[in-house]
């Protein structure tokens, strides 16, 4: 009788830690506030539909102090072998405390989970509870952002969208974004490596629809992975596209000569300007890069991007017509996107003479990537300024109309002009991006990199801003690099169209397919009233006739 009820107390023992078991292995750990389960979120998708963002339900191991049955000093030792992350000490007050529940570990794997049930202990509990998970890992990273430990978003577009994802009515339906995942991956490949390359502290890069504002890709580096944004230095989680503003050189160039066009201050192409010597404005010198030591007109000025030319532009303009077209672009406020964080343009503190020469080819005045971007598409898509947008144009989101900023009429010239900078045979600063086929147009730009109240004079932000294909423009991508490093092939440059130019073509050359760009030698924007304009000899063998005369005699 008595070794009956002894095995069968032993028994009863066996029998309640089972159920204790079975209870916490298929129930829900409480929160420390125990107010249930992480709230579950909705998932972010591509605009193909991939996953970026979804809720998964992942194990986590925590503690009920009040509920503990074996030896306390006995489980902390064995807790402290499965995660070392806490002292036997710390496990052993933890065991001890008042508190009713006390995570130790989320997303735990379920090798780990095994282990920590094995120890047999009733006041560890093992349950499963929402996670959120990016499948693509650092994909897209500073476009997304992260949740904190309560499943709430604290940065990027899972912030932006806390409400609507966390909403129990439309958990259901997954937020579609205008991103597309096979253009990220290709941005951020090609732009790491040209970072790398060229030893680069920092690279920013987009993609957009210059017709509908839509952001195919942005990408920062460098990043980080969104799964565990605590384990990279906080620094990569800055967004370099939004956050950062940088002098973006002779991008601005295709501003002030559109401002030029626009307000009438350019009557005609075949306008000269005098380059035979550095400008003196006062005790300061504007020098070009490659001194022409001639009269320029303005297809030689802006393929050859000269500073003298595009300073004596801003001057004619003056101050006022200059700051009214760059409010007209939005540079006067932050970037235009859903995104939270955005910083706003630096504009100089004293606007005179000097200044606004200088500014018109980008060196005084700090924006960010994305504005330069933005304004870009205004450029080049018949003069219709939009905000970027990272959601999916469609019912939900519908197209922005957008408000008009320059002609169509000079929104055509500035196509030409740019896929001039570009084309091999005008021999301008952007050929070495050129891809046949493709319609390349853009503008270069390297600037000396601002640093304490100064500029570095060994370092340079490089950046090369393009549309594709040209002649019926589609995508505006841009690539900026901060503070590139020569290489042998270089030449000891780093200048945009070295170190920025050919990264530029492979990125075309890769995405252009794959969003419905098919090369094709046979069209391209009509050159033939510009490229007369342009001496180099390289062009004349392109023209014929009276146009090969013409061209000679200029």
């Amino acid at each position: 009788m008595v070794v009956m009820l002894v095995f069968l107390g032993v028994a009863a023992v066996i029998a309640i830690k089972l159920i204790f078991s079975s209870i916490f292995l298929s129930g829900s750990a409480p929160t420390p506030a125990g107010d249930g389960l992480l709230p579950a979120r909705g998932d972010i998708v591509d605009r193909n539909g991939v996953p970026l963002a979804r809720t998964i339900m992942a194990w986590s191991i925590g503690l009920h102090p009040n509920k503990l049955v074996n030896d306390p000093m006995e489980v902390a030792q064995k807790l402290n072998q499965l995660m070392p992350e806490h002292s036997v000490a710390d496990y052993f007050n933890m065991l001890r405390s008042k508190k009713n529940f006390i995570y130790l570990r989320r997303r735990a794997t379920p090798e780990l989970v095994a282990q920590a049930n094995a120890i047999g202990e009733p006041a560890i509990a093992l349950a499963q509870e929402p996670e959120r998970l990016y499948p693509q890992t650092t994909l897209a990273s500073h476009v997304l952002g992260w949740t904190d430990i309560d499943g709430r978003g604290v940065f990027g577009m899972e912030k932006v969208l806390n409400n609507r994802l966390l909403d129990p009515n439309l958990r259901g339906q997954p937020v579609q974004l205008s991103i597309d995942a096979r253009v990220q991956a290709a941005l951020e490949q090609e732009l790491g490596a040209a970072r790398d390359k060229f030893t680069a502290a920092a690279g920013s890069g987009i993609v957009m629809d210059v017709r509908t504002g839509e952001v195919l890709a942005m990408v920062s580096l460098p990043d980080f992975n969104p799964n565990d944004p605590g384990a990279t230095d906080v620094g990569n989680l800055k967004n370099n596209m939004t956050q950062s503003v940088y002098e973006l050189g002779s991008t601005f160039k295709a501003i002030t000569l559109a401002n030029g066009i626009e307000s009438g201050v350019i009557k005609s192409m075949a306008q000269k300007y005098d380059a035979t010597a550095p400008l003196q404005v006062g005790r300061f010198k504007i020098h070009d890069e490659e001194p022409a030591g001639r009269w320029l007109d303005i297809p030689e000025m802006f393929t050859k991007s000269s500073n003298i030319v595009t300073a004596r532009i801003a001057d004619e303009l003056g101050q006022q017509r200059e700051t009214a077209m760059f409010d007209k672009l939005g540079f006067s406020h932050p970037p235009e996107i859903e995104l939270t964080g955005k910083v706003k343009p630096l504009w100089p503190r004293y606007w005179g003479r000097t200044t606004t020469m200088t500014v018109g080819f980008g060196h005084g005045i700090a924006v960010t990537p994305l504005n330069l971007a933005i304004a870009y598409c205004a450029l080049t898509n018949g003069g219709i300024y939009r905000p970027a947008t990272l959601y999916k144009i469609g019912p939900e989101h519908p197209l922005n109309p957008g408000r008009r900023v320059i002609s169509e009429s000079t929104s055509a010239r500035m196509r030409q002009l740019l896929r001039l900078v570009v084309l091999p045979v005008a021999d301008g600063t952007g050929k070495k991006a050129d891809v046949p086929g493709f319609r390349l147009g853009g503008k270069t730009g390297t600037a000396e990199k601002a640093a304490d109240g100064g500029y570095n004079k060994k370092l340079n932000v490089s950046t090369f801003a393009g549309v594709f294909p040209m002649d019926d423009p589609k995508y505006m991508v841009m690539m900026t690099l901060d503070g590139p490093h020569a290489t042998a092939d270089t030449y000891g440059w780093t200048t945009a169209a070295w170190v920025v130019g050919p990264a530029m073509g492979r990125m075309i050359s890769r995405i252009g397919p794959l969003l419905g760009v098919i090369p094709d030698e046979r069209h391209d924007v009509d050159e033939s009233e510009l490229l007369p304009l342009i001496w180099h000899p390289g062009v004349s063998k392109k023209l014929t006739g009276a146009a090969a005369a013409k061209h000679d005699k200029d």
